[in-house]
């Protein structure tokens, strides 16, 4: 039976109510995240709170709201959030990004998110696997549009994102008047693809910084150095 739970460092994330579990994507971008400066931090499909967690452990008194659109979620995170040291920091909404977007004019530092991201793809054998994995229910372009909206004037916006699925990104951000800042190719072992990007966007036209991270050696589960410094004040093992 899967551990119904994650441990790491200062904090433990239970997911066994999440239909997309702790998985390396969000530890990526939890960890990478440019955080410095900020005040406020909208973390969309919050999921378990894997993000947020991460992002208030690296934080001093930042308001971190997550919102989700699966119930199971937002309890679990609920959870999560008031389990954790950073309680009084976190909050979160079982709510629709659209719908947050009619009913809220606030306006935040950072927007990120670890979205869905099959597009036209076989669907899973659940509805919530479906809804956390496709993106049936939020386009990606749609999340650029509406978190363009809830931006302030130096806020950014960040989010991991399949290869090609994140090179399209780009380009309709330029569309939207969003230019990637900073772009991460990540690779999953030496001399292999990047099957991941990390991205962030600002409002103001900007040179992007690209650069390029590997995961694993050639020996399973060996860390670069590159990433374990990344991710070593999370991961007990580090």
């Amino acid at each position: 039976m899967p551990n119904p739970y994650f441990k790491f460092k200062q904090f433990t994330v239970f997911h066994d109510q999440c239909a997309m579990k702790v998985g390396i994507d969000g530890v990526l971008l939890g960890a990478w995240v440019a955080v410095d400066g900020c005040k406020s931090i909208l973390d969309v499909g919050t999921g378990s709170g894997l993000i947020s967690l991460m992002i208030a452990q690296r934080t001093n008194n930042v308001m971190i709201h997550g919102i989700d659109i699966a119930q199971d979620a937002i309890k679990q995170a609920s959870f999560n959030f008031q389990s954790s040291p950073w309680a009084r920091t976190l909050s979160h909404q079982c709510i629709s990004f659209q719908k947050f977007d009619m009913e809220n004019n606030q306006k935040f530092d950072l927007i990120v998110s670890n979205p869905p991201y099959f597009v036209n793809s076989l669907k899973n054998e659940t509805l919530e696997k479906t809804i956390a994995r496709h993106t049936d229910t939020l386009q990606h372009k749609e999340f650029l549009e509406l978190s363009i909206r809830h931006l302030t004037t130096s806020g950014s916006v960040a989010l991991i994102l399949p290869l090609l699925e994140g090179e399209q990104c780009v380009k309709d951000a330029i569309q939207l008047g969003l230019y990637c800042k900073r772009k991460v190719f990540v690779h999953p072992k030496i001399n292999s693809q990047a099957k991941r990007l990390l991205l962030e966007f600002c409002l103001e036209k900007t040179i992007c910084h690209e650069q390029y991270l590997t995961l694993e050696t050639n020996v399973r589960h060996q860390y670069t150095p590159e990433f374990a410094s990344l991710v070593k004040d999370f991961y007990l093992k580090l």
